[in-house]
């Protein structure tokens, strides 16, 4: 599965952490993450993450276009909902692109685990019948 990796300024020490934390599962799928948050997970991991611009610089876009376009299986986003972003209507048109497109979102920890233990059990597997579905 390709999954999309983003959190704001306060939450990127919890995206590493978490990260770290699953590494072993997240080698298994093709990883991608807006600038700063891409590179700190490099950092921390042995992980192979494709970094797309900053998120006020459009990364946020760069993952909404692969969504758009069926290229993208699930959006793991550690959201800061306490300050104020100057780039908020572009995290708006992403979560809404999540929903017309029907690609799972999660914007906490407690969200972003029960994803990843679905990925381990398989439970994402209807992705790929949407995917051939599209296709034909």
């Amino acid at each position: 599965m390709k999954i999309a990796l983003i959190a704001h300024d306060k939450k990127k020490e919890d995206m590493i952490r978490f990260t770290i934390a699953y590494e072993h599962l997240l080698k298994e799928h093709e990883l991608c993450a807006t600038g700063t948050t891409g590179k700190l997970i490099k950092e921390a991991t042995k992980l192979n993450v494709h970094r797309f611009k900053s998120g006020p610089l459009g990364g946020d876009q760069q993952i909404g276009a692969l969504i758009a376009d069926n290229e993208m299986d699930m959006v793991i986003f550690f959201r800061d909902p306490l300050t104020a972003q100057p780039h908020e209507p572009d995290v708006t048109a992403l979560m809404r692109l999540c929903d017309v497109y029907q690609i799972p979102l999660a914007t906490n920890i407690a969200g972003a685990e029960i994803f990843i233990h679905g990925l381990e059990r398989g439970d994402f597997k209807w992705r790929e019948i949407v995917r051939k579905k599209d296709k034909e």
